[in-house]
């Protein structure tokens, strides 16, 4: 054999086997996992890929997800498109369409965004009804005008108004208080107060009070959508991952059933390339696995006959055969799921500052104004005069400036970080990022960049390099890629003939009548006793040559450690992978605390430790062996080339590879945090000042309406603080 190797063929281009079962002849929708695309060049190159593809109808990618959508003809499945994407340069994992569920993230600030222009529109038609009214329209005139003023404000916030009604309605039927009921009884009263007035011809009528009102509020509503990037659930990304079929060996067939007809004790092919279904003990065959995205480890480990295999490990070089002894809901992703599930609940338990505010706000603008309605109904003995009052102290005391004194402040810090390339993805995470007193980093793919490279490539002669590149380009070891990467572009692989791929080992063919090979030290008879990644390359009889990797670590490391620790936070380092490789990172980022070989259940136990002694957790983590601990800490940060389960999991996603950036997030979180207590300072002052004048009767409800909306605005201004802060 020469040339290239078969090898290096895609293996979603060539015909299915002949042991495989017939799909119906019927177009089938075929979902991928892209979790490392970022541009549009990498758009250009999947959708390319996968339409070189015979029988595939049309491929298109959601680069916000990371998924990518596939029409295809009978025959084809995910898993030979997921190769295809593989082999064009992209990493790639077959989702269950199923299993997936459709977001609404971007329904809920449409929504209240078609709200806001309703009672804005509304709003103002209905004042310039009320210039007219000011301007000396009196008697039937000025009725017809207040008449009219009805007409558009009650259909408009019966449609505008609706979310805060519902809020307080569901706070009510659950026995307590929240922003939302005065926010509704001031509505309402304002325009009951309206209506009444208006049928007994009265001077005043509020209706224009009542839409601006609900036009503030749910501006403030609509920032704070926008502050957040909802996500899919993670539980739901790591039911996604889990593979939907699976290939069952029984007798001398090999049929592709549903996951969910598999049963313990099925015997159960998995090909390179594809994720194991089941938790299950290989019966035959030897190969590589990729553990990383479960635990972390760096390298694949070598699995044979008698060896345990998890469901959503990686099968990288040869078939194994596994017997399974766990599936469904009982194997190890699916339960992985479950406690994200879980941890998820617990975090959700967490309450915002304007929460906690409405608990002792709420009451007291009740009683205020109720206190106003009898003392000035037993004053003046005039229902209507009382009702008036009650309003305007309602109106005065509506907490829009306490609405807005948080998803104003967030918005704009959610601006400056974004700008400094960090998403905000909840409401409360910047609350909770200023409380972090403890700051846990998972290693692999974190504080690393992930993937090894070649020490001294240069130190190799061209002769080595060209004869590892031509072994290497025919493996999908992580080490072998490392390899082709360090490649001169102007080098060309040697001419090497008849190779062959020694699953767990490493690759073996002829080069000028010699026999050449690379893969483990220990496979070509020579123990590094390094504690580095390294494979060997042997010519010949000659003596074999270490290739020594390293994981380099990302930008910004050092620098984000110096200034946790200067800053007085605890930093401490878990990973799934080996000893010396934790040691090794710990040792160069100077950090104390360090880990290794935790499992994805360790993590959270350990996070949960240290929450149940007080500790404020902070963890950043990439892969679905994090998404746990991301659940399970008081706020949570992943790259943005994490697993699509573990960005859906954490609050905040780092967008860019520098990991400088977070400390930044820290310092203005804490920033937001003062600036919303002054917020609140200012909302309670305008109150006290406020305040009295309503009770003693010199407010009307539209100069509350107007009161009510400067302070908005004073809220507004000094939000806008935190984006303007030096950068």
């Amino acid at each position: 054999m020469t040339g290239q190797p078969a090898a290096m063929g895609c293996p979603g281009c060539m015909a299915a086997p002949a042991d495989r079962v017939e799909v119906p002849p019927a177009e089938a929708t075929l979902m991928l996992s892209l979790p490392g695309i970022h541009c549009q060049s990498c758009i250009a190159t999947v959708e390319a890929a996968l339409n070189s593809v015979p029988g595939v109808r049309s491929a298109r990618v959601n680069l916000t997800r990371r998924q990518v959508s596939v029409n295809a003809a009978p025959g084809l499945t995910a898993e030979d498109l997921a190769a295809c994407v593989r082999n064009a340069g992209h990493e790639a994992w077959e989702l269950d369409p199923a299993a997936l569920q459709e977001t609404h993230t971007n329904s809920a600030g449409r929504d209240l965004l078609m709200r806001m222009a309703v009672a804005g529109f509304a709003a103002m038609n209905v004042m310039l009804l009320s210039v007219a009214v000011w301007s000396g329209a009196a008697d039937a005139t000025r009725d017809l005008f207040h008449w009219i003023s009805a007409a558009i404000t009650l259909p408009a916030l019966a449609f505008s108004a609706q979310p805060f009604f519902r809020n307080a309605w569901s706070a009510l039927s659950a026995g307590r208080l929240n922003m939302d009921v005065p926010i509704s009884l001031a509505i309402a009263l304002a325009v009951a107060t309206s209506l009444w007035e208006t049928w007994l011809s009265g001077a005043h009528a509020y209706f224009d009070a009542a839409l601006t009102l609900t036009f503030f509020l749910l501006a403030g509503r609509w920032l704070e959508a926008r502050a957040r990037a909802a996500a899919r659930s993670a539980a739901e990304e790591l039911t996604a991952l889990e593979v939907p079929r699976a290939l069952v060996v029984r007798g001398s067939e090999t049929q592709e059933v549903a996951v969910a007809e598999l049963r313990t004790g099925d015997h159960i092919l998995v090909r390179p390339g594809a994720r194991a279904p089941v938790d299950g003990i290989i019966t035959d065959g030897a190969s590589e696995v990729d553990r990383s995205a479960l635990t972390g480890e760096t390298l694949p480990v070598l699995r044979t006959a008698g060896d345990h295999m998890s469901a959503g490990e990686v099968n990288l070089t040869g078939p194994l055969h596994i017997e399974a002894t766990a599936v469904g809901q009982q194997t190890s992703l699916h339960q992985l799921a479950a406690l994200v599930a879980v941890a998820e609940s617990g975090r959700s338990r967490y309450t915002s500052l304007a929460d906690r505010a409405a608990k002792l706000y709420a009451p007291g603008v009740h009683i205020l104004a109720a206190l106003a309605f009898l003392g000035w109904l037993i004053w003046s003995g005039d229902m209507r005069v009382a009702a008036n009052i009650a309003a305007a102290v309602l109106i005065i005391t509506c907490p829009c400036a306490l609405g807005l004194a948080v998803p104003a402040v967030t918005t704009a810090a959610s601006g400056r970080l974004f700008s400094k390339g960090l998403l905000i993805k909840d409401s409360t995470a910047l609350e909770r990022l200023a409380e972090v007193d403890t700051v846990v980093f998972d290693k692999t793919g974190t504080l690393t960049e992930g993937t090894p490279r070649l020490i001294d490539a240069a130190a190799l002669s061209p002769d080595r390099m060209a004869v590892a590149a031509a072994l290497a380009q025919g493996s999908s070891h992580p080490l072998s890629k490392a390899v082709m990467a360090a490649v001169p572009h102007a080098m060309t692989p040697a001419p090497v003939t008849g190779l062959q791929e020694h699953p767990g080992y490493g690759t073996s063919g002829t080069w000028q009548g010699k026999t050449v090979r690379l893969g483990r030290p220990a496979w070509l008879g020579t123990d590094t006793g390094q504690p580095q990644l390294c494979t060997a390359l042997q010519i010949g009889d000659a003596a074999p040559v270490l290739l020594m990797f390293e994981d380099n670590l990302r930008r910004g490391a050092h620098n984000l450690i110096r200034s946790l620790q200067a800053d007085g936070a605890r930093v401490i380092l878990l990973s799934g992978d080996r000893p010396a490789a934790v040691q090794r990172v710990a040792e160069e980022l100077n950090i104390a605390t360090a880990r290794a070989e935790m499992l994805p259940t360790d993590k959270i136990r350990y996070i949960s430790d240290l929450t149940e002694q007080g500790a404020r957790v902070l963890m950043i983590g990439d892969g679905l062996n994090d998404t746990g601990a991301l659940a399970a800490a008081h706020v949570s940060i992943s790259p943005a080339q994490a697993l699509d389960a573990a960005r859906a999991a954490s609050d905040i996603v780092l967008l860019g590879q520098d990991l400088s950036p977070v400390a930044d997030a820290i310092a203005t979180s804490r920033k937001a945090r003062r600036r919303i207590s002054e917020n609140f300072r200012i909302a309670t002052l305008y109150n006290v000042v406020a305040v009295p004048l309503a009770v003693a009767g010199f407010a009307t409800p539209l100069i509350a309406a107007l009161a009510m909306s400067l302070s908005s605005i004073t809220v507004s201004l000094n939000a806008l603080r935190v984006g303007g802060a030096k950068r």
